[in-house]
């Protein structure tokens, strides 16, 4: 019978790509997730009955050993960017993170892969760096052979980075940003499911790798290649931090006041995070070192930000027909 591979938030952004490669590879996999009506998608990655999602909250021990029982290997891909009710970033990215490798020693399981992110700090005033940090701490505590993945920024078709910015775009002649000189070495959605891929088939050293795509540059420059992307001139604007974090308790005190229902825009936490740089170190271990080559952002931009053009799927017919002669 072909291996199992239990992939904890196999739907998210980057879970779904890591379960569609495992699928591939002839893995049977089960995506365990909180609402897995809303991850039916995910079955036809496999013949039938190869992707499966199941129950489970990562918060819970019966859960989370439930849906890796009789699994070969374990993938946890569950991370936030703001708290949303008991979903904290303690609960999620430490204690869940935790739980997920403690389960898994103790059902025997001896391989694991953990996608966590580039900047993580114990010692951080930002709780997502922080609490990152600590459940990298715990899930090496557990499985000490365990491979952690720490990508830079995502992007890909379902991500919201670019897809946010190039929405707002439409919105007016400036494009706002927090942290415009912070750098960012952003690294595309399969390259990183390419990466837990070959960690779980092929088997890899053990421990860190930092990933980050070809190019590093600051916020500023990323939304200037957007723009030509999505052939629009706009200016971008840089919000300085203070008013930034002005900003941010403003939202975060209209999402308390409105019980949830208007989401921030900005949170304080993620100001924080945007005054350091987001980069491979220096002597971190990579993609060389998993002998992968990352694709550029220019070559998967145009797949799927062309929506944002100003007339969309016709804008290079437009653009082609002004060639014409009269």
């Amino acid at each position: 019978m072909s291996k199992l591979v239990t992939i904890y938030g196999g739907s998210g952004f980057v879970g779904r790509y890591i379960a569609r490669r495992m699928a591939k590879a002839g893995w049977r996999v089960r995506v365990a997730v909180r609402r897995p009506n809303e991850a039916i998608f995910v079955k036809p990655y496999g013949v039938v009955g190869q992707v499966e999602p199941v129950l489970s909250n990562i918060r819970d021990d019966a859960s989370v050993a439930q849906a890796m029982m009789g699994a070969d290997a374990v993938v946890n891909c569950v991370g936030i960017l703001a708290r949303s009710g008991k979903n904290t970033f303690d609960a999620v990215q430490d204690e869940g993170a935790t739980r997920i490798a403690r389960v898994a020693q103790a059902q025997g399981i001896t391989q694991m892969v953990h996608v966590s992110a580039i900047g993580t700090d114990a010692e951080s005033d930002s709780d997502y760096a922080r609490t990152k940090a600590l459940g990298e701490a715990g899930v090496l505590k557990y499985m000490p052979e365990a491979v952690i993945l720490r990508p830079s920024i995502v992007f890909g078709p379902e991500g919201q980075f670019f897809n946010r910015f190039a929405s707002m775009s439409r919105l007016g002649p400036i494009l706002p940003v927090v942290g415009a000189d912070t750098k960012f070495q952003p690294v595309y959605v399969d390259d990183v499911a390419k990466a837990a891929e070959k960690a779980l088939v092929e088997g890899v050293a053990p421990g860190i790798y930092e990933l980050g795509g070809p190019e590093v540059r600051d916020f500023r420059a990323l939304m200037a290649t957007m723009l030509e992307v999505i052939r629009r001139r706009r200016l971008v604007l840089n919000i300085p931090f203070f008013a930034a974090n002005m900003m941010a308790y403003g939202f975060a005190a209209i999402n308390t006041l409105s019980l949830g229902i208007v989401p921030a825009q900005i949170t304080p936490d993620q100001v924080r995070n945007l005054r350091k740089n987001n980069v491979v170190g220096a002597d971190a271990r990579g993609f060389d070192a998993l002998e992968i080559q990352p694709v550029a952002m220019e070559a998967i931009l145009p797949d799927y930000l062309w929506r944002f053009r100003p007339s969309g799927q016709y804008d290079a017919i437009k653009e082609s027909a002004k060639n014409l002669r009269t």
